[in-house]
């Protein structure tokens, strides 16, 4: 003990750290008392360790007292969580599905590494610089691995291809490759259109605004944004996004910290759109830069919020990187809507299990299939800034119009279907089998919907796959699901054949938000009833 108490002397020397002694305690930073312990660890534990993995565990820990959304991710999480919102990553430029232990191309990015050399839909990848990736059980996120790397550095990928009968090999130069966030944007109608956001990266609002763009070409008067499962992202995508359908000098959001100062985030011109009907749809797995944009839609009156119940994520976090490409995500401040209202849902700090158990205690207290099952306190109450309309703090946005789950058509044994991956594996083997013959068939999008029905012969070709991967048929949930399968079937050839929205304009009809917010947008009664005095 003794030469312990020594060292550790011997390390505030060293340091050049002062201490305080109080009686026979001496007084030191929380700090300097976390450096000593990883001191003493790494000399005198009995086992070998690693001393990185040792640190990294701490630091979980102690973000982990904080609240749910303070976090600290590794070099590798760090780029895992950064890349999606960044716009763009460095890679060969496919897209690809695991089946049967194969890595087979879907797509190409059109003008990508891949698609210059001649790689095509449908080629299986064999190897990449001599690593096997066919055959040996390799995980998806180890394959990614193998085929992306730095912009510039090179990739020999060896492919079999249906009607060759060797390999054909391709070296590829890796290049910037292109994300979206807006996955779907068309026309629902000759005067409403449909925009999907995924995420709030660094080129959200460009895309949304070259939407816009296109969709206003082919008659778009109004529009449905569809917020429906996006997470979030960067708060500045949202308050620019937000800012296109708003007015000059409209507030959108205002942070408040008690280490930063209040920070109010005004639309600093008129938007793109500050007219015309707008109907924002959302869920309850809409969070963070969502609720942002719902919120500031909603309360500056601008348009109606069709769905449920949103996540309740009010807290804003600022990046704090370190040189080794780890990084704290540290809560800095809480966001507000024009209104006043937190939509931060309640935690106390170190339950992370207990916040985390949230959504399936609304599940089980019958939120998602009544509006009356949500409740708020007197005091969470606010008002929209122009019709003065209630609204409610204290745990997401609550829509203006309220859209239950439909279960109607959704079996176990359809469920068992879509999570055992039967339905993604039989499309992309009846694409596999059949692509000559579905592309002279189906010129384009519109096409292949008007024409391209879903088969007797198809749907049981579908149901052998899931009885010989262990999905017991059910002759009477099938009947229930069956018009859910034959349309999701469709909609899964569609996107591997032409691209992710013509999975929407097939897939949206069975969404019941989407059909809401459809009759809504399309009805001066319901739409006014919601917001009278908007124009229209």
């Amino acid at each position: 003990m003794k030469k312990i108490i020594i060292i550790l002397f011997a390390a505030i020397a060293a340091a050049g750290v002062s201490a305080q002694k109080s009686g026979n305690a001496m007084r030191i930073s929380p700090a300097q008392k976390l450096g000593f312990v990883e001191q003493i660890i790494e000399q005198y534990y009995v086992d070998t360790i690693n001393a990185n993995n040792v640190v990294d565990e701490a630091i979980v820990a102690m973000l982990r007292t904080l609240d749910p959304h303070s976090t600290y991710s590794d070099p590798e999480a760090t780029r895992a969580l950064t890349e999606p919102l960044q716009g763009n990553f460095s890679g060969i430029g496919i897209q690809f599905n695991m089946l049967d232990d194969t890595i087979r191309v879907i797509q190409t990015v059109a003008g990508g590494p891949s698609e210059k050399v001649g790689v095509l839909a449908g080629d299986r990848i064999m190897s990449a610089n001599d690593t096997l990736l066919s055959g040996v059980k390799l995980p998806q996120a180890d394959a990614i691995r193998h085929l992306r790397g730095p912009k510039g550095s090179e990739v020999d990928i060896k492919v079999l291809r249906r009607g060759v009968a060797d390999t054909i090999s391709f070296r590829i130069i890796r290049d910037d490759i292109p994300t979206y966030s807006v996955s779907s944007a068309y026309m629902v109608d000759p005067s409403t259109g449909y925009i999907k956001v995924t995420l709030f990266g660094e080129t959200t609002a460009h895309e949304v605004r070259d939407a816009i763009a296109r969709l206003r070409g082919q008659g778009m008067k109004q529009l449905i944004l569809d917020l429906e499962d996006n997470g979030g992202g960067y708060l500045g995508a949202a308050v620019e996004l937000a800012g296109m359908f708003l007015d000059k000098d409209d507030l959108i959001v205002y942070t408040d910290g008690i280490h930063t100062e209040p920070y109010f985030y005004r639309n600093p011109e008129r938007g793109i759109m500050p007219d015309g009907r707008v109907v924002v749809t959302v869920n309850q797995y809409s969070a963070s830069a969502s609720e942002i944009l719902s919120g500031a839609i909603q309360d500056n009156d601008r348009g109606v919020v069709v769905g449920r119940r949103t996540f309740g994520k009010g807290l804003v976090q600022r990046p704090f990187p370190f040189p080794d490409g780890s990084m704290i995500r540290l809560t800095t401040a809480r966001y507000y809507t024009p209104s006043g209202r937190s939509i931060q849902k309640p935690y106390t700090a170190g339950e992370e299990d207990e916040y985390n158990a949230d959504m399936m205690k609304r599940y089980k207290a019958g939120e998602f299939m009544s509006a009356d099952s949500v409740h708020f306190a007197d005091s969470l109450r606010r008002e929209t800034i122009r019709l003065h309309r209630p609204v409610y703090g204290g745990g997401g946005i609550m829509p203006d119009a309220f859209v239950p789950i439909d279960t109607a058509y959704y079996s176990d044994y359809y469920r068992n279907l879509v999570a055992r991956g039967i339905l993604n594996r039989y499309c992309i083997s009846y694409i596999d089998d059949h692509r000559e013959q579905l592309k002279a068939d189906y010129h384009d999008e519109d096409s292949f919907m008007k024409g391209f029905a879903v088969t007797d012969a198809m749907m049981e070709a579908l149901v052998a796959l899931g009885t010989r991967e262990g999905v017991e048929f059910n002759k009477e949930q099938y009947d229930v699901s069956e018009p859910v399968i034959r349309v999701i079937v469709k909609a899964l050839i569609g996107r591997d054949l032409f691209e992710q929205s013509t999975y929407y304009r097939i897939a949206n009809p069975l969404n019941p938000i989407y059909r809401r917010a459809v009759d809504i947008i399309n009805s001066t009664a319901d739409y006014t009833t919601i917001l009278p005095e908007q124009k229209i």
